[in-house]
Parts: C-alpha cells; sequence; structure tokens
C-alpha cells in the first residue's frame, strides 16, 4: 500500500505560484503526509513563462531539477513539483493545449515518480492589440478577470511586462501608458498557477493520475509506482490483418526490482478500424 511508505512523513511542494491549494489536499487525503511549502523557493528561477528566464530543457527535465533542487534547499526527502508547457495540441493543431508534468521525487525510497495530462480547457493565447475594443475583446475570450492577462510591448519583450493583471481599469491604464510609450502593446493569458483556474484544475487531475499510479503496487515487491513505462504499437487491422500504428500493448514496470508485466489490448480492442490502417487506407 501507498500509504505504508509515505504515512506520517513530510512532503514538500515546490512552488511559488500556489499549487498547494489543488495538490496538498489530494496527496494527504490519499498518502497521509504532511504537506508544507516554502516562501523562500523562487521556482521561477528555473525559466518563466514570459521569458526573462529561458527554460533550455524538456518539461520533465526541469521538474526533475525543481524537485531535487528544493530538496538540496530544505530538510526533507520526499518532494512533489509540477511543470507546465503550453501549445498547440500534438493532434488536435487547431486547439491550443495545457500539458501538465507532475513528479514525485522519494529520495529515501529512491523513487521517482511521474504523472502528466494533456487537456484542452485551457485558455492559452496570445495577440497584439491596437484599440481597447481589441483588447477588452480578447480578455473577454480569455476569461478575464476571474483569469489574469500580461502586458507588454511586443510578444519579445523582456523589460515591461505586466503581470498579473485583473481589474479592468488597471488593464486599460497599462495598455495606454503601453501604446503611449512604444506605440505597440502585446496581451497575453497569464499562465502563472495561481492567476489561471483553467491551469489550476489541469494540475488537481495531474495530482489525482499521481495518486493513482502511486496506488499501483509491484506485485512482485510492493513498491508503488508499478505504472506503465513503454507502449507498443501494432495493433492489427479488422480488415487485412496488417499492423496498424495503434497501441496493442503496454509494458508495466517497477522502478525498484525491475519486475515488468505486458498487458495486451490496453483498451479493450485486439484489432483495429481499417480507416486507421496505413495499408487499407493510405
Amino acid at each position: 500500500m501507498a500509504q505504508d511508505f509515505f504515512r506520517n512523513r513530510k512532503l514538500l511542494i515546490a512552488t511559488k505560484h500556489g499549487k498547494e491549494a489543488v495538490i496538498a489536499p489530494l496527496l494527504e487525503q490519499h498518502l497521509d503526509v504532511r504537506c508544507f511549502t516554502r516562501t523562500d523557493l523562487d521556482t521561477d528561477s528555473l525559466g518563466t513563462f514570459t521569458g526573462e528566464i529561458a527554460r533550455h530543457t524538456d518539461p520533465v527535465t526541469t521538474v526533475r531539477k525543481k524537485c531535487h533542487w528544493a530538496l538540496e534547499q530544505s530538510d526533507c526527502d520526499l518532494v512533489v513539483a509540477s511543470e507546465g508547457s503550453f501549445g498547440s495540441h500534438p493532434s488536435l493543431y487547431f486547439l491550443p493545449a495545457d500539458e501538465e508534468f507532475l513528479m514525485l521525487v522519494d529520495i529515501k525510497n529512491n523513487l521517482e515518480i511521474v504523472a502528466k495530462v494533456l487537456s484542452t480547457e485551457t485558455n492559452f493565447d496570445g495577440a497584439e492589440v491596437r484599440t481597447e475594443a481589441a483588447l477588452l475583446d480578447f480578455a473577454e475570450k480569455a476569461q478575464f478577470p476571474s483569469h489574469a492577462l500580461i502586458l507588454r510591448p511586443t510578444q519579445d519583450s523582456k523589460d515591461s511586462i505586466y503581470k498579473g493583471l485583473k481589474r479592468k481599469e488597471e488593464l486599460l491604464d497599462t495598455f495606454h501608458r503601453l501604446q503611449q510609450e512604444f506605440g505597440s502593446t502585446h496581451v497575453e493569458t497569464d499562465m502563472r498557477a495561481m492567476n489561471n483556474p483553467s491551469r489550476m484544475r489541469v494540475i488537481a487531475l495531474a495530482a489525482k493520475n499521481l495518486v493513482e499510479i502511486l496506488h499501483h503496487s509491484c506485485p512482485q515487491c510492493a513498491t508503488p509506482g508499478f505504472a506503465v513505462r513503454e507502449t507498443k504499437k501494432g495493433l492489427p487491422c479488422e480488415n487485412c490483418g496488417l499492423p496498424t500504428p495503434s497501441i496493442k500493448s503496454v509494458v508495466y514496470s517497477c522502478q525498484k526490482c525491475g519486475n515488468q508485466q505486458e498487458k495486451m489490448y490496453p483498451n479493450g480492442k485486439e484489432y483495429e478500424d481499417p480507416s486507421y490502417c496505413n495499408f487499407c487506407n493510405p
């Protein structure tokens, strides 16, 4: 049981953006841990969404750095951190997507568990605006004022960035100031968790996934996190029988003892529709 590994242990949530509001209740309820945060952990030093500090690594590498960096500065051996990535959906290219990675690092038990969620429930967007009307139209679509906005002179500006704008008067005043000083204004959604309820909901889903993964124990050594580490494609076509790009099986493995189990047809399908076959529908 996961609780046997984590019960009554201190767990640091490495964030400066209020993510503990949705992560801590789930972990405390299902893992019996005692969550805490530290106000002196500046996770922005590893990268900011607005680009003043560039993120040079992929999200998983970044969140791993965040976890170990936080542990080095804390009297704790158990940490959770998250990292978000925003852009076009990998298959629904016309839709923006929020991909959230949540990692738990347990130094005591030598565990690293990652959960992720890919969601189209995001207001991620940005645009150049020249008039109040255009700005307010963007704001309405971006769910302002419940979701904060950011203004700066251009999309790539590293200075004169105004974050966390939540009041209409403040938004308009900042817009006019930028227009007067620079002659241009770029508006974008503030994707920091405490200013973006949509993102916070996706982080909560990632926390739920993490709990589910931790409650899958290895059947051989009972270590939490017996999770899918590999997917194998090749589900046969229902028409011609040739392998398709669809998933045929998944491989579960244990980080601790290396035990592996392959599960065939994880989606309950033994054959794929011919419309997904590269031979029948090239």
